[in-house]
């Protein structure tokens, strides 16, 4: 879990930053989890926007909203508005065939 606990602050939900076109990866280069997730994309070739969320304040403000005052990452946006915190590598699989099922046998 890459959780960092903040003085805690009420943080309004705010819309994604970088919308949800593509699927949104927030979270930081040194967090296992987030390479994790980026791992799992990559290895499905399945294009998404990659956001550190130490470099991007925005962003980081967006996290802290989805999370309730907290900065867990990694945070995940699907295209659908959906959203995926610190999630395990089954849980991801199973998102993504949800969004793109394979392709039927003709």
């Amino acid at each position: 879990m890459c959780l960092k606990f903040l003085k805690r602050k009420k943080y309004p939900l705010i819309p994604p930053p970088y919308g949800t076109e593509l699927i949104t990866v927030y979270g930081t280069a040194w967090c296992g989890d987030t390479q994790r997730s980026r791992k799992v994309l990559e290895a499905r070739n399945i294009p998404y926007r990659w956001v550190d969320i130490d470099t991007d304040k925005i962003a980081e403000r967006y996290v802290f909203g989805v999370n309730h005052g907290n900065r867990s990452v990694p945070t995940i946006v699907f295209q659908d508005g959906s959203v995926l915190v610190e999630p395990e590598k089954a849980q991801l699989i199973n998102k993504l065939a949800q969004i793109s099922p394979a392709p039927s046998a003709l």
